[in-house]
C-alpha cells in the first residue's frame, strides 16, 4: 500500500518545541517511520520552509518527506497559511504525475492538511482518512472568548462530512465530535497517540539531574514541556508556583519555545511579576532525544493545558516513571488516571494545581506509588502497537471504499 500523508503546517523534519513544531509533527514522523516497518510506503507532503531543504528526504526505508514550494519560505502564521493551500495541492499533484505514482489512500493531519487531502482524495478516487489533532469547536469550548476562524470551522465541518474515516486519539474526542457534529462523519476510529517506549524510559534521578546541571539532589523539581502557546496553560503553572514560594527547594524547569518569541518574553515577565523568576528556569527547546533526562530529573511533570486532544507530554513523562499533575480536560484523563499514576485537577485553577503539587511533594510514599505505576500505564501506547492499528485502519478503509475510479497519476 502507498499512502500520501499530508502535513501542510510545519515540517515533520523540524525539531519539536520550537515555533509551530510540536506533537503533531512528531506524531506524523514517528507514525510514518513505524508504518514503513510494516511495509506501508509513505510519502509525507509538506511545505518547503527553507531553500536548503532537500525536496525529497528519506526518513526511513519506504518513507520519504517531500517538501514542496508553496508560498514564501519560512513558517507561516496559522491565520494566513490557508492562502497557500491551493499551491501545495497543485505541487503534490505535479509531483505524483512526474513520479508516476498511484496512491491508495490519503491521510491528512490538521485542518489545513485536511483541505488539501479532501481535494486530492476526490481527484485520485481514493479513501481519505483524517486526524485533526485539534478541532476549532473544541478549542473554542476550552478557551472562552477565543474565536477560531470561520474558514477553519467551515473546512472542518466539510471534511467531517466527506472524509471516509476520522481517527481520534481518545474516546473523549470521539464523543465530543459526535455531540458537536452529530452524524457528520461516516466513520470515527479511536487510535491513541504513540510514545517511543525505547527512548522514553526511567533514568536514575541523580544522574539525570547531573546531566542537566544546576540541580541538587534535595531540590523539588517540577517540569513543564510544551510550545509557547496559550492553550498549553503555562501561566497557570506560574501562578501555582507563586502560591508555593515558601518552598525554598522548589525548582521549575520550562522546556520549549524560543527566547525570541513574544509569548516567551511575556511568560518571563509574568514570572518576574509573581516573584518566581528565581526558581523558574526557561530552558527553551531541547532536542527531543534529550527529553528523557528532563522527565527523569523531575519529581513531577505538570501539564496545565486548557485543552489536549491526547496529552503526549503526559504520556512521555509516565513512560519515564514520573508522576503527572494535569488539568482534567480533553483527552488527558485517558492518560493520567487520578490517584493511579498522577493527579487530575480542575481546569484553570492555580490554587488546585498548587494544592496537588504540594500534596505530592509532601507525601513521598504516594509519589513513589504513582511513579511505580506510571510506565506500565502507558505500555499500550508503544509505536509498534499504534502503527499496527493505523495500518489495519488503512486496509479496512481500502476494502470498504475501494477505488471510486481507476486513475493512475501520470499514466
Amino acid at each position: 500500500m502507498r499512502v500520501a500523508m499530508i502535513c501542510a503546517h510545519g515540517s515533520p523534519l523540524a525539531a519539536p518545541g520550537r515555533g509551530e513544531a510540536g506533537g503533531l509533527q512528531l506524531y506524523v514522523r514517528e507514525l510514518a517511520r513505524h508504518l514503513g516497518r510494516l511495509g506501508v510506503l509513505v510519502d509525507i507532503f509538506t511545505r518547503r520552509l527553507a531553500p536548503e531543504t532537500a525536496s525529497v528526504v528519506a526518513l526511513a526505508p519506504g518513507v520519504r518527506v517531500v517538501s514542496l514550494p508553496a508560498g514564501p519560505m519560512g513558517p507561516l502564521p496559522r491565520d494566513t497559511a490557508h492562502v497557500y493551500l491551493p499551491a501545495l495541492l497543485g505541487q503534490i499533484e505535479q509531483f505524483a504525475t512526474a513520479e508516476g505514482l498511484a496512491y491508495d489512500l490519503v491521510h491528512s493531519h490538521y485542518w489545513l492538511s485536511a483541505w488539501v487531502g479532501m481535494h486530492l482524495a476526490r481527484r485520485w478516487g481514493v479513501p481519505h482518512l483524517v486526524m485533526f489533532h485539534t478541532l476549532a469547536l473544541l478549542k473554542e469550548r476550552a478557551r472562552y472568548g477565543v474565536q477560531e476562524s470561520p474558514l477553519r470551522l467551515q473546512v472542518e465541518r466539510r471534511v467531517l462530512q466527506t472524509a471516509d474515516g476520522v481517527v481520534v486519539a481518545t474516546e473523549h474526542e470521539r464523543q465530543a465530535i459526535a455531540d458537536l457534529y452529530g452524524g457528520a462523519c461516516q466513520s470515527i476510529r479511536v487510535i491513541p497517540g504513540g510514545v517511543d517506549l525505547e527512548r522514553f524510559r526511567p533514568l536514575e534521578r541523580p544522574a539525570a539531574r547531573q546531566m542537566i546541571g544546576g540541580l541538587d539532589p534535595a531540590d523539588e523539581v517540577l517540569l513543564f514541556v510544551g510550545r509557547m502557546d496559550p492553550v498549553k496553560g503555562l501561566e497557570l503553572l506560574l501562578k501555582a508556583v507563586g502560591l508555593l514560594r515558601e518552598r525554598q527547594r522548589l525548582r521549575v524547569l520550562v522546556v520549549g519555545g524560543d527566547p525570541d518569541d513574544p509569548l516567551h518574553r511575556q511568560y518571563r515577565a509574568l514570572a518576574e511579576a509573581l516573584g518566581v523568576l528565581g526558581p523558574v528556569r526557561f530552558l527553551g527547546a531541547v532536542p527531543h532525544a534529550d527529553l528523557p533526562r528532563y522527565y527523569s530529573a523531575a519529581d513531577l511533570c505538570v501539564v496545565p493545558s486548557h485543552y489536549e486532544s491526547f496529552g503526549l507530554v503526559a504520556a512521555e513523562a509516565l513512560a519515564c516513571g514520573t508522576p503527572v499533575v494535569a488539568s482534567r480536560v480533553g483527552g488527558l484523563p485517558s492518560i493520567v488516571r487520578d490517584g493511579e499514576n498522577g493527579l487530575l485537577v480542575p481546569w484553570r485553577c492555580p490554587q488546585a494545581f498548587a494544592e496537588a503539587i504540594e500534596r505530592l511533594l509532601d507525601d513521598a510514599a504516594l509519589r513513589a506509588q504513582l511513579a511505580g505505576a506510571a510506565r506500565a500505564s502507558v505500555a499500550h501506547l508503544g509505536w509498534p502497537v499504534v502503527a499496527a492499528q493505523v495500518a489495519a485502519c488503512y486496509q479496512a478503509l481500502s476494502r470498504a471504499v475501494g477505488r471510486r475510479q481507476t486513475r493512475w497519476c501520470g499514466r
